[in-house]
Order: C-alpha cells, then sequence, then structure tokens
C-alpha cells in the first residue's frame, strides 16, 4: 500500500481555463491535490488531461482561475514560477533528454545549475538515482545508445535529482514499444510507495488500479469523475466514463 497522504494540500486548482484560440481545452477546473496523494488522471485522447498537467508548471499559461502549488500562486511573478519549477519535476512522453550529454550529465545538470550543487555531490547523487532505476551502469553512455524505456527511466532519475516535492507524468509509457512499457511502470510503482505527490496521465489503466490513491477521469475539458480507483473501475457513475471503460485495455 501507498503511504497515507497527509491532509496537507500541496495543490489547488480553482475554476481554470484555457483556451488554443478558439478551442476552449479546460473548462472551470477544480481540483486540490493532497501532500504524498498518488492521482492518476484517465480519459479520452483531446481530453485536457496534458493540458492540464503542463499549466501546473506553467508550460501551459491558464487563461481564468487559479493555481496554487506548496503555498505559492502560479502567476506571472518569475520568481513565484521559479520556486514552483524548483519543487515540480515533469517526466514526458518523449523523455527530452539531451543527446548531447552522457546518462550521468543529463540527471546532475539541473542540480548543478539550478540548486547550486558542487559537481561532485551532485553527480554522487545522479549515480545512486541511476542505480535505484536500474541504470548504474549507464552513467558514461549517451540516450542515442539506450532504449526507450531506458531513456524513460533516466528521466524520472532527471525528475528526482532536483528532490521536488511533486512529480508529474504525462503519458509516460505511451512513447515506449509494449515490451518496454513494464520496466518504466515498476519504477513507477516504486516511487508511489515513497511518499512523494505524484500526478499521472495514463492510459495504463491496471497502473491506475493498482497503484494510485485516486482517479480523476477528463472528457471534453473538465472533470466528469474524481473518486477512488475502485469506486471508477466498478461503479462509474457518468455514462462518458462507462463508455471509456468499455473501450480501453486493462480496464475490465
Amino acid at each position: 500500500m501507498n503511504q497515507t497522504p497527509s491532509t496537507r494540500p500541496i495543490i489547488e486548482v480553482h475554476d481554470v481555463d484555457k483556451h488554443f484560440g478558439s478551442f476552449q481545452a479546460l473548462k472551470s477546473v477544480s481540483a486540490t491535490f493532497l501532500d504524498g496523494q498518488v492521482s492518476a488522471i484517465v480519459g479520452p485522447s483531446g481530453s485536457g488531461k496534458s493540458t492540464f498537467l503542463r499549466t501546473l508548471n506553467r508550460l501551459e499559461k491558464h487563461d481564468g482561475g487559479s493555481i496554487v502549488i506548496d503555498g505559492i500562486t502560479l502567476d506571472d511573478d518569475l520568481r513565484h514560477l521559479d520556486a514552483i519549477r524548483r519543487e515540480v519535476g515533469m517526466v514526458f512522453q518523449n523523455f527530452n533528454l539531451f543527446s548531447h550529454l552522457t546518462i550521468l550529465r543529463n540527471v546532475s545538470l539541473a542540480p548543478i545549475r539550478v540548486r547550486k550543487l558542487a559537481r561532485a555531490a551532485a553527480e554522487e547523487r545522479a549515480l545512486a538515482l541511476l542505480e535505484r532505476v536500474g541504470l548504474g551502469d549507464q552513467a558514461d553512455k549517451y540516450p542515442v545508445a539506450l532504449s526507450g524505456g531506458q531513456q524513460q527511466r533516466v528521466a524520472i532519475a532527471r525528475a528526482l535529482a532536483m528532490d521536488p516535492k511533486v512529480l508529474l507524468f504525462d503519458e509516460p509509457t505511451s512513447a515506449l514499444d509494449p515490451e518496454l512499457v513494464n520496466e518504466v511502470l515498476v519504477v513507477m510503482r516504486e516511487l508511489a510507495h515513497t511518499g512523494i505527490t505524484m500526478l499521472v496521465v495514463t492510459h495504463e489503466m491496471s497502473f491506475a488500479r493498482e497503484v494510485a490513491d485516486r482517479l480523476i477521469f477528463f472528457d471534453q475539458g473538465a472533470i466528469l469523475e474524481d473518486t477512488t480507483p475502485a469506486e471508477f473501475f466498478s461503479n462509474p457513475r457518468h455514462a462518458r466514463a462507462k463508455e471509456f471503460l468499455s473501450q480501453v485495455r486493462g480496464a475490465t
């Protein structure tokens, strides 16, 4: 079982809207996430899941409403943005590793540049994190020499190197060949038991069912269900959620 989340809100989202031209990607989205909570965010493609995640670290600027992370309001104040990005790590679909840097440098660079950690200390921590994700023997290689699953595990180690309070995962297995998915999910399952706050946009229903404390279902830019995985998979309230579950692999 995951560690019991605290009752302290770490992310507070109120009535958030997001437009891309005339298209409204997020419609008055509100949700509060507790410190240490593991939340799976599911829904059909184009439903607003990834856009929502990207608003939480200002990769997408929200047009209305408010976002507060660990007591800091996410707004146009660059000091606020810098403080939030120090505490919120993100793992993307397509790894986003620096191809010209070794795996070790990919993981150690941000702590050196952003947290002003001495290089020796940053590399020591990077090596420990690479060991944690099963890649301690790959430190001197470049990303091109690794499989997609290995690269995604490096990306997770890189996010952890900043010692974040929150980890955001934007469909971290969707770009992987099926046989590589499980090696990434194994690492994520281990992280879910450490007490770190995780928000995971995913199509992996087995992960959502087994690991998450909470499940949020998006459709057409809005949250239609916000419940436990057990309740969502056994008794979805909304007709759209029932339709979604009938169509996705691993939901039944």
